[in-house]
Order: C-alpha cells, then structure tokens, then sequence
C-alpha cells in the first residue's frame, strides 16, 4: 500500500480531506492524515479529442491513435472520445475501424478510449464551421446504422433543426448513442425539441449555434434553461469570452462538462497543420484558418481546471467539470470515484492546481520519458 501524500481528494464529487492510499491499481484508503499538500481528483476525461501529440485521427494508423492515447494520459487525461469531424464518408468508415481495433487493443500505460464522437456530418451548412460543407449529409439512419456497426461510437452532434433530425435523435438514443445538439441554426422550439427527443447535451456552448437574442433564445438558451442539460464549454477563455464563462459559472456549474476540442498539434510545438482539408495556424494558442474561423484548440485538460476556478467556479465544481461530469454524460457511474475499490486512475495537482503527477492503475506515468 502507497499513500500518494495530498491534503485532500475529490473523491464522488465531494471534497475529502485526507491522504489517499493506493495498493494493486486500486484506491484502497482515503480520509488518511493529511500529507504535505496538492490535491487528488480523478483522470481527466475528455468528450472531443480531434487528435494528440501530432496524430490526427480522422486519418491516422492504429498504432499512431496509441501512441496519442499514451500521450494523452501522461498531460493528464485518462478517457476520451476520439473526435471525428465532417469528412467524406469513406474517410469516417475507415477511422471508424480503427477506433474499434484501438478499444479492444491491449496496450497498458495509455488513456482509454471511450468511444468515437461523431461531430458531422449531420450539420447546418451556415454553421458548419471548420468543417467542409461540401461532404455535410442530410440526417440519414442508414448511414448510421452502418457506422455504429463499424466502430464504436458513442456520441453524435446533430443540428436538431435539420428534415428528419428528430427522428434520428430518438433512433440514436435507443441504440445507445448520446446526441448532442450542435452546430446548428435552431430556434428554441427546435432546440427544445431536439431535447425532448433524447439529446442531452450540446457540443461547445455559444460557439457554432443560434445564440441569445432579445425574443429568441435559440439553440444556447434552450440549452442553459433546462437543468436536465449538460453544457459542454470550451474553456481556454478564447472561445468563449471570459464574461459568459463567469456567467455559465454562477447559473450553471454544476452542469458544465470542460472540453478540449484539441487539435492534433496539441501536446506539440507545431504551429501550422491541415485540419479537414484546411490549413490552420495557431498564434498566441489561438487555431483558425487564414479567413479567421476557429478550428478546436490546443488546449490541455489542466488549463481548463485552472481557467475554470479564474472564472469563478468552485474547485470542486470545475473538478467535476473535467471528470465526474464527462462520466456522466456517456452514463457512467460518478458517485465511487475515487472511492476505496476505484481503479486508481489519479491526477495530483499542486496546491495551485499545477499538475504534478498521474497515476494510471496506480502507477506514476508522468515522469515517464515522453518521446
């Protein structure tokens, strides 16, 4: 048995005061005396991952998404969903596959894939975004059908407003999929709908959606007005103002769930990279393309802890943001992490929330050599 030396843990939501104790891969005591500072919270989980440490996974080989998944685990982030973009649909079938090889494979010392998000091609063509126009498709359950036996996805954006949206959302929904209204022009009453229908969450809040205005709430308001709603927020403080962060803090913490949506340059020192078929640069941490549209970030799971409580949010609020939240969103049991019998997947930051170590099954993998 190993006593990891914190002050304190987040442990099921809740802060604990308390040393935490480690045997077999697994938390084994919590509430001991305290050690000499920092904090215990769970792995990171990340629900929009586009690609890591220089691998892109719309395209990439089964050996390279490990790779990223080592990487990954090492900044912090112990489960995610690979990100796929809107790409032609042999493009998608193919990563697709390899993501069904990469859940199953046995590769010790990396995150865990939780599964595929698919961000398009069911989208708006006005807020598309990064994301080309040419391959975006009408909502069409086929297509889908086909995908979910090709790999495992386990989350889909749709703009709810789109012909046959809504039925897709309820076909999603009963085979397991969280839907995620997104990149979308809807109305409230869309939006609502698209709720109604099984969507329980909306991917990167404020940015690619019908917004506030005096007499339309639109897709955002709809989202921050039903507390049965998790609010996916970008939270590099780029995407979205620093205000609406603060805002989104005060009426709405509990519901935050911290994304990345980080490139495939994140992890790196690269600047310039073609991301779905466009040249994107990042200047100052800020990616767009040379007309100035935003494409995902190079933000990592540990600056979003810290922007978070910047901005207003409680420690364990913005904990919770980056770990139990994301767990929640996929359906998957929050109240034993980092409880006695919990695999001992455990990020330790400072007492100003610098990350410090990981622990994956137990074992201390940030100092290990990063290639």
């Amino acid at each position: 048995m190993a006593r990891l030396g914190v002050k304190g843990a987040v442990i099921g939501g809740v802060y604990v005061p308390g040393d935490i104790a480690v045997s077999d891969g697994r938390v084994d005591q919590v509430g001991l005396p305290p050690g000499s500072g920092g904090l215990a919270i769970p792995g990171f989980v990340d629900l929009q991952v586009n690609g890591y440490a220089g691998v892109d996974f719309s395209v990439a080989t089964e050996d390279e998404w490990l790779e990223a998944s080592r990487r990954l685990a090492q900044s912090g982030t112990t489960r995610f969903l690979a990100n796929l973009i809107t790409s032609e649909p042999e493009v998608i079938e193919k990563a697709l596959a390899v993501a069904r090889d990469v859940s199953t494979a046995k590769a010790p010392g990396r995150a865990t894939l939780g599964g595929v998000h698919l961000e398009g091609p069911f989208l708006a063509e006005p807020k598309a975004g990064i994301h080309p126009k040419a391959h975006l498709l009408a909502p069409d359950w086929q297509v889908l059908q086909r995908w979910i036996q090709l790999g495992p996805i386990a989350m889909a954006t749709i703009a709810p407003e789109l012909p046959g949206a809504i039925d897709i959302v309820s076909r999603l929904r009963d085979s397991g999929v969280v839907v995620s209204l997104g990149h979308s022009e809807a109305s409230y009453q869309e939006a609502i709908a698209g709720f109604n229908a099984g969507a329980t969450t909306v991917t990167h809040l404020f940015n690619a959606m019908s917004g506030v205005t005096a007499r339309e709430p639109g897709l955002t308001g709809a989202a921050l007005s039903r507390t049965d709603v998790w609010l996916q927020l970008i939270v590099d403080l780029l995407h979205v103002d620093r205000v609406l962060v603060e805002l989104v803090s005060t009426v709405a913490a509990e519901r935050v769930v911290a994304v990345t949506d980080c490139l495939p340059t994140s992890g790196t020192s690269e600047a310039h990279l073609s991301f779905g078929g466009t040249r994107i640069d990042v200047v100052h941490g800020r990616a767009a393309s040379r007309d100035g549209v935003l494409a995902g970030s190079v933000l990592q799971m540990d600056q979003a802890l810290r922007n978070a409580v910047s901005c207003g949010m409680s420690l364990v609020d913005a904990v919770n943001a980056t770990s139990r939240n994301p767990l929640a969103v996929l359906n998957y049991p929050t109240e034993s992490l980092l409880a006695p019998g919990d695999v001992a997947d455990i990020v330790i930051v400072s007492d100003s929330l610098d990350l410090e170590s990981v622990f994956l099954g137990g074992v201390d993998i940030h100092k290990q050599e990063v290639r």
